[in-house]
């Protein structure tokens, strides 16, 4: 944060591996539960938990479990009818997500409108459907705790919920909280993202897989939260060499080109630099052979030319 000439750190981000200072600095981090925050002080009314780092709010919690008959459904209620989003902890921007949370199922929203507040499935699918699998040694949630809210997770989830989506364009008069949406991973996408750098950083170059997805379940999303990532991955022999020289991401849909080129170069913001060409299906179906253009693209991203 900057004030003036002064830049205050309210937080250290966990870096890739192999900077000793920066672990050190992340380490310094205090991350803080608290249960039965009261969070206003015109109401008694209290959120069964939330999650700090260094006092600054990361996440809200509403608990049910079957032995009092409450669900998930019970959670989300509660959300929309007495969390008031005028109130500060609610108002947009300041949590990651608002989490409601029983012993079968999770489901977060990233902006508390009252009535209209859109809750999103948290979970991690079974049989190719919705839900969790079963859990024979503990609750079919146990993965939040176990693999999401770990101090680790939780600042890699902080440094993605820094990416606001405009609505439109913001201008030095017109640039608040009510003109923009917070851009939040789902469970899906969480999982997808972190084990495909996993087996990049295990495996190596030279190695495909497949991710199966189905229609708006967060494609364009999914990819340009892989790509950042994927420019500083490095090597698990050796820390401080890139695994990857170069990250092409290539489609042949139109309907994708310019949200996908518009979703990573708004991802990789933090670079220092992004150079790319870039080569629209539709100009590859109008002027030629799509593999023709295509190779010629590539060519010319070797060759450090670069078409914005």
């Amino acid at each position: 944060m900057n004030h003036g000439p002064v830049h205050i750190d309210l937080h250290r981000l966990l870096l890739m591996p192999g900077n000793v200072s920066a672990a050190e600095a992340f380490g310094k981090n205090i991350f803080s539960v608290t249960r039965q925050l009261r969070y206003s002080n015109d109401s008694g009314n209290a959120l069964d938990m939330a999650i700090f780092i260094n006092g600054l709010p990361l996440l809200t919690f509403e608990l049910k479990n079957s032995l009092t008959k409450q669900t998930i459904a019970d959670a989300i209620s509660q959300y929309r009818a007495t969390r008031d989003p005028k109130e500060l902890l609610f108002q947009a921007g300041r949590c990651i997500a608002h989490l409601a949370v029983d012993d079968a199922a999770v489901a977060f929203c990233t902006e508390l409108k009252g009535k209209a507040s859109w809750f999103l499935p948290f979970n991690q699918g079974w049989n190719s459907g919705a839900g969790n699998p079963p859990h024979s040694n503990g609750l079919k949630t146990d993965y939040l705790w176990k693999q999401v809210l770990t101090r680790e997770s939780l600042a890699n989830l902080s440094r993605a919920s820094h990416r606001w989506w405009w609505k439109k364009k913001p201008t030095p008069t017109v640039r608040n909280a009510g003109n923009a949406s917070r851009s939040y991973r789902a469970s899906n996408q969480l999982r997808t993202v972190r084990a495909l750098l996993r087996r990049a950083r295990e495996d190596g170059v030279g190695k495909c897989y497949l991710t199966q997805y189905s229609a708006s379940s967060g494609k364009s999303n999914t990819i340009a939260w892989l790509v950042h990532p994927l420019v500083k991955l490095r090597r698990a022999a050796d820390p401080l060499t890139a695994q990857f020289d170069s990250i092409i991401v290539i489609t042949d849909r139109r309907a994708l080109d310019t949200q996908i080129a518009r979703t990573i170069k708004g991802e990789i913001w933090r670079l220092h630099r992004f150079s790319g060409h870039t080569a629209p299906a539709a100009r590859c179906q109008t002027h030629g052979p799509s593999s023709t253009i295509l190779v010629s693209a590539c060519l010319m991203t070797a060759r450090g030319e670069t078409d914005r």
